[in-house]
């Protein structure tokens, strides 16, 4: 159950239109909306979804590239692998953190995850077949979780907001770590350039597919649009992504899997091709290569970590009772 204690008066009771028209007014007015603050209870159910989906997007992240720690071509790609993986990890503590203001418990989350009720970012269900993998993960995964991250450091409520700056600075020194292995690559021997290559054919449109379905088709984004949780819309990101990749990709020297993608003076941007949104909601609804593999993980790593938490909670009620004995 959630905790009405940790987000004021229970919402049911004061849900009135002059509290719902005084709520807008502060997020008009650009107020941050605080834990504590009492709020309409669709949007605290909104952001414990979104935070939630998120945190758990950076934990699940990290398995592609765990994958690759114990072959990274080099010492120093090794260190720089790992660190990158403990960032991640650190991103969906800050991100669970948040959540738990809102009155949910890290543990309800992960049951969530794991049941198949809560949802991860889509592009984690698809394999890391090559090294030139890490370099794209870094370079469009991480690229086109800045370009929709960016935005969230303006998000309407704080601690949401104050965990995307760090999550933030982070997240595009991973971009420049994985463009250099990218461009490494694709400045290497004719067969390092093709591995490059066909790296970019496989992840260019599911990295397309991480701002989610086109606006018209999204259930949330008006609404959090209008609670200023979202800045920019599904598709108004997708559409900067394109416009900042294309001009590195051609620097590169590589080629986006896409025929149609070609310069608009008109619109002064990038059109591109038709989205295959089947497989997006194959992928969403567990139908990916990697869907049963990610939360097998997950749940072996939660069962495996029992005895750590229980060992947590034990130590801190024997704090808790020498405590009150001192006292």
């Amino acid at each position: 159950m959630y905790s009405q204690g940790l987000i004021g008066a229970d919402n049911s009771t004061h849900e009135t239109p002059d509290f719902l028209e005084a709520f807008l007014r502060r997020i008009d007015a650009e107020e941050k909306i605080e834990p504590n603050d009492a709020m309409p209870e669709g949007y605290r159910r909104t952001l414990v979804r979104q935070i939630g989906q998120h945190a758990h997007s950076e934990v699940v992240g990290m398995l592609p590239e765990g994958n690759w720690i114990t072959r990274a071509p080099s010492l120093k790609r090794k260190a720089a692998l790992l660190a990158k993986v403990q960032d991640e990890g650190g991103h969906g503590l800050y991100l669970y953190s948040a959540a738990e203001t809102l009155g949910v418990s890290r543990a309800q989350m992960t049951e969530e995850l794991l049941s198949g009720k809560a949802k991860y970012s889509s592009i984690f269900n698809y394999p890391t077949l090559s090294w030139a993998d890490i370099g794209m993960i870094g370079w469009l995964v991480d690229g086109a979780a800045i370009m929709n991250q960016i935005p969230l450091c303006r998000c309407s409520f704080g601690p949401y907001a104050r965990a995307m700056i760090r999550v933030c600075k982070e997240e595009s020194f991973h971009q420049r770590q994985g463009y250099e292995i990218v461009m490494t690559l694709a400045q290497g021997t004719p067969e390092q350039k093709q591995m490059a290559q066909d790296s970019l054919n496989r992840w260019w449109w599911p990295a397309l597919m991480m701002f989610g379905p086109h606006d018209a088709d999204s259930q949330h984004s008006d609404q959090s649009m209008a609670w200023k949780i979202k800045r920019f819309t599904n598709d108004e990101l997708r559409q900067k992504f394109i416009d900042a990749t294309i001009p590195q990709a051609e620097y590169l020297g590589l080629t986006v899997p896409d025929p149609d993608c070609k310069w608009n003076e008109d619109k002064q941007g990038y059109d591109h091709g038709p989205i295959d949104w089947d497989e997006f909601w194959r992928v969403v609804k567990g139908g990916g290569v990697m869907n049963r593999d990610r939360i097998r993980a997950r749940k072996k790593a939660w069962d495996d970590g029992a005895w750590v938490r229980e060992a947590a909670l034990a130590h801190a009620e024997k704090r808790r009772v020498r405590k009150m004995a001192a006292e």
